[in-house]
C-alpha cells in the first residue's frame, strides 16, 4: 500500500513560494591552499607541511613553527621543554601603532606561545643535546628579554650537563625595539654564556634560517663552532636597501643570502631542511660529544 505522506523533495510549494532546484554552493574551506612566496604557485598546504614546509614546485623553504622543527630534528617523544612559563612584560609602557602589552596578548593568542623562543633537552639519534629555537611567527622571532633569558639558560645548562648545544635562528626582527636597551643587552648576555660554554669545551651548532637579521645575526647566530644555513636564507644585520643607500654602491644580486655568506666564509655549509637532522647527528658523532 502506497504511503500518502509526500516525499520531502517532492513537496508542492505553498502560494508565494518559488520552485528552486539549486543547491547551496559549497565553498572551498580556508587554509587548504597557500601561495608560494617564491614561485607564486598555489600549492596544497598539507603537502607543504609533509615536506617540512618546503614548496614542492620550487623547493622554497617557508618559515617553520618551532614545534615542527622539534619534531623534525629530535627523536620522537624525547623533548623536555625548559622555562615554558616565563612571560614577557612591558617595562617601558611602549606604544607604537598599538600598546606593546596589547601586541603581546595578540601574538600569544595567535601562536599559542608566551614568547618567541622554545628551549629544552632532547635526543638526536640517541645523542643527548640542548636545543633552542626562535619562532618567526611570534613578532618575527624578535629577541626580547624572555628570548634572551631562555637562550642564556639553555647555554648555561648545556655547560652544566656537558651536552652539545644547538640553536635554530628564525629571528627576522632582530632585537625587539619595544623593550629598548633591555632587548639589546640580551646580545651580550647570550654571547657571554656562549663564551663560558666554549671555555668548558662544548660544541655549539647554529642553524640559520630565513630570515636571520639584526641583533641576532650580530650576536649568537654567527658565533657557532659549526654554522649551518638553509638554502637561500636571508642573513645579515641591516636590510639591503639601508646598506645600499648608506654605502652608495650596487650590491650583488644574491647579497645577504646563505649562498653569499658561504662564499665569503660566514657559513660552513648549506643544508636542505630534509637533511638537517642527519647532518646535525653526523656532526655530533664526528666531534665525539658524549
Amino acid at each position: 500500500m502506497m504511503s500518502s505522506v509526500p516525499h520531502p523533495e517532492l513537496r508542492v510549494p505553498n502560494s508565494g513560494e518559488s520552485m528552486s532546484t539549486e543547491r547551496a554552493k559549497r565553498g572551498v574551506p580556508e587554509g587548504l591552499w597557500i601561495k608560494c612566496t617564491n614561485c607564486k604557485t598555489t600549492v596544497y598546504k598539507k603537502e607543504v607541511v609533509a615536506r617540512h614546509h618546503v614548496c614542492p614546485d620550487c623547493d622554497h623553504h617557508f618559515t617553520m613553527p618551532a614545534r615542527d622543527r622539534i619534531a623534525q630534528l629530535l627523536d620522537e617523544g624525547t623533548f623536555e621543554e625548559w622555562d615554558a612559563d616565563i612571560k614577557p612584560c612591558d617595562p617601558l609602557n611602549f606604544v607604537d601603532r598599538i600598546p606593546y602589552a596589547q601586541r603581546l596578548a595578540e601574538e600569544q593568542k595567535k601562536t599559542g606561545m608566551l614568547d618567541g623562543a622554545v628551549t629544552g633537552k632532547g635526543f638526536i639519534r640517541g645523542r643527548g643535546v640542548v636545543l633552542g629555537i626562535t619562532d618567526f611567527a611570534f613578532m618575527a622571532g624578535s629577541m626580547g628579554s624572555v628570548v634572551g633569558e631562555k637562550l642564556t639558560r639553555a647555554a648555561e645548562r648545556a655547560t652544566e650537563l656537558k651536552l652539545p648545544l644547538i640553536f635554530v635562528s628564525g629571528s627576522g626582527g632582530g632585537a625587539r625595539m619595544q623593550e629598548g636597551i633591555l632587548s639589546l643587552m640580551q646580545m651580550a648576555k647570550i654571547s657571554a654564556a656562549l663564551g663560558r660554554y666554549d671555555q668548558a669545551g662544548g660544541l655549539y651548532i647554529c642553524i640559520l634560517t630565513n630570515p636571520t637579521m639584526g641583533g641576532v645575526a650580530a650576536s649568537w647566530a654567527l658565533q657557532g663552532d659549526i654554522t649551518l644555513a638553509e638554502p637561500k636564507a636571508m642573513i645579515g644585520f641591516a636590510g639591503r636597501r639601508v646598506i645600499s643607500n648608506t654605502v652608495r654602491v650596487e650590491l650583488p644580486e644574491n647579497f645577504q643570502t646563505s649562498e653569499f655568506l658561504l662564499k665569503h666564509g660566514f657559513v660552513d655549509r648549506i643544508v636542505h631542511r630534509k637533511d638537517l637532522r642527519t647532518e646535525v647527528a653526523r656532526i655530533v658523532d664526528y666531534c665525539q660529544i658524549r
